[in-house]
């Protein structure tokens, strides 16, 4: 099956579903006890800091993610993208890179000059790239 704007975000059923069930199973039941007075704070306390520490790993994660999609947008602009082109690069935020990411060869060039005009976000320019290319690997 081929990846398209509607089939292309990826989901780790290990950590987006089970890891984060289980921690909620955890929470209703520690609060649970809190409330029938058998339990201690700490034990909420401790899944609090558990979820903080989920959060920020997957957002860490995402962001080194977003960094290399960049550096990759970046030479691939550099050998695809005019010449009068090449200087547009640097004004590409985060989240045009990620969009852009999608965007086949052929229109490249046609999704970032829009990107830059108009100030699109990530998911606007996704939603305008008529020849898909496929990103496998992000998670």
């Amino acid at each position: 099956m081929s990846q398209t704007y509607a089939t292309h975000r990826r989901f780790d059923p290990l950590y987006h579903y089970v890891a984060f069930a289980l921690w909620m199973l955890a929470l209703a039941m520690d609060v649970r006890s809190l409330w029938l007075r058998h339990g201690g704070l700490l034990h909420l306390v401790v899944l609090f800091l558990l979820l903080i520490v989920m959060l920020k790993v997957r957002i860490y994660a995402l962001r080194v993610q977003d960094r290399v999609i960049r550096l990759e947008e970046t030479l691939r602009m550099k050998a695809i993208l005019p010449a009068e082109m090449q200087g547009e690069i640097q004004r590409l935020k985060p989240n045009q890179f990620v969009g852009l990411r999608f965007a086949s060869d052929g229109e490249l060039a046609a999704r970032v000059a829009e990107a830059l005009k108009e100030d699109l976000g990530g998911e606007a320019i996704k939603k305008r790239i008529q020849t898909w290319r496929p990103d496998e690997f992000r998670v």
